[in-house]
């Protein structure tokens, strides 16, 4: 069995920073990617960024620039760095990883981004 347990979210205020981080433990392989994705009440979710096991990077457009996803493959943790954060921001945040070539998802970590 894989878990994703998440941690950083919170209440910030517009132009403030947070950093997320979601480790991954368990009879682990692979990791294929990981990565983040968001959603807002009536929305669907999407894809904020995404780290493959080569290191390459993934961005929404809404972030770039602004949010710097890494990843510690020793201690299968990724980490979301957030800068400049705006009220759009608001969301829950949650945790994806391709594990074992398996699908995983964080229970999600709320970030309030306040004008």
């Amino acid at each position: 069995q894989v878990q994703l347990v998440e941690s950083g979210g919170g209440l910030v205020q517009a132009g403030g920073s947070l950093r997320l981080s979601c480790a991954a433990s368990g009879r682990i392989s692979s990791i294929s990617s990981m990565g983040w994705h968001r959603q807002t009440p009536g929305k669907r979710r999407e894809l904020v960024a995404r780290i493959i096991s080569g290191g390459s990077t993934n961005y929404a457009d809404s972030v770039k620039g602004r949010f710097t996803i890494s990843r510690d493959n020793a201690k299968n943790t990724v980490y979301l760095q957030m800068n400049s954060l705006k009220p759009e921001d608001t969301a829950v945040y949650y945790c994806n990883a391709i594990i074992n070539l398996n699908n995983y998802w964080g229970q999600g970590t709320q970030v309030t981004v306040s004008s």
